[in-house]
């Protein structure tokens, strides 16, 4: 089918039964499109997924765990890796222990404000095995953008890393997370701090976690089934119109619209190596 082709058909929400056949379901939804309560339409209601083992897992379950699913090539440390989906499934699976065992459940929300590293990918990947609602706030954002986000999403939990690295200059997270947590009205239970070589922080006893400590600490989790219109993530505005407002994304369409996208937008096929330059926050 060509592209032409394709982009008519999505004009039919039926098209999309397709699309979403081509995912891990956990229970099969009852209708594509429920448009019954329009503008709030519903995609593939009564279906239950998680992302997160349509993303790793099912690889590894289908025979190809020793693929290659991340690469980590830094230019800021000249630091390179790479992770198998295996490997990828050890790393999100121990991560989703870690927040599991800090009380996060289905539904919650926790924010990610963190650098370009691995365990950025672990933390989104975690949260989704988990249910949990992630918001990932750019790094480059200052003290009153993030206590405004804090304030929004309500995070039990807030993911964090000692610093990020820039081509000049070393950016001090911590400071700003703080400053952000004192001005935001909302308090999140805990912080779990990522301590970077490059600038280790001080954690505030109380609320500050250190993050290999409790990944050391915790058991391996499972992916929890969600309902395919559960949400999967809040993406904010940037806010230079007002208060920043947060795009809300759910499990079941996300996922059905991003595999179709990447295979017949951006022509990436199994094998092939993708690569994004911009930061996940955005």
């Amino acid at each position: 089918m060509s592209l032409k082709s394709n982009f008519e058909s999505a004009r039919d929400p039926n098209y999309w039964r397709e699309a979403a056949n081509e995912l891990h379901w956990d229970s099969p939804f009852e209708e594509v499109f429920d448009n019954s309560n329009s503008p709030f339409v519903k995609w593939f209601a009564g279906g239950t997924i998680n992302t997160c083992y349509n993303a790793v897992d099912r690889h590894v379950d289908a025979g190809r765990g020793e693929a290659v699913a991340l690469i980590y090539d830094s230019a800021m440390t000249g630091g390179k890796r790479q992770f198998t989906y295996r490997e990828l499934q050890h790393e999100v699976a121990s991560v989703a222990g870690m927040l599991k065992a800090q009380g996060v459940t289905k539904g919650d929300r926790v924010i990610i404000y963190m650098p370009m590293i691995s365990e950025t990918v672990f933390a989104m990947l975690a949260c989704a095995r988990l249910g949990a609602v992630h918001s990932v706030v750019f790094g480059g954002f200052a003290v009153d953008e993030l206590a405004k986000r804090i304030d929004d999403a309500t995070p039990k939990l807030v993911l964090s890393a000692s610093c990020g690295l820039e081509p000049s200059r070393i950016v001090e997270y911590k400071p700003l997370l703080d400053a952000a947590i004192d001005m935001a009205s909302h308090k999140p239970d805990n912080c779990i701090i990522f301590q970077r070589p490059e600038l280790p922080c001080l954690l505030l006893d109380g609320r500050d976690v250190n993050w290999e400590t409790a990944l050391d600490s915790s058991q391996p989790a499972g992916c929890v089934s969600v309902q395919a219109t559960d949400p999967l993530y809040i993406l904010y505005t940037s806010g230079t119109t007002g208060v920043p407002k947060g795009v809300v994304r759910d499990n079941g369409g996300h996922a059905a619209a991003l595999l179709w996208s990447m295979k017949h937008v951006y022509d990436v096929q199994q094998g092939d190596v993708y690569w994004a330059a911009s930061d996940v926050g955005w």
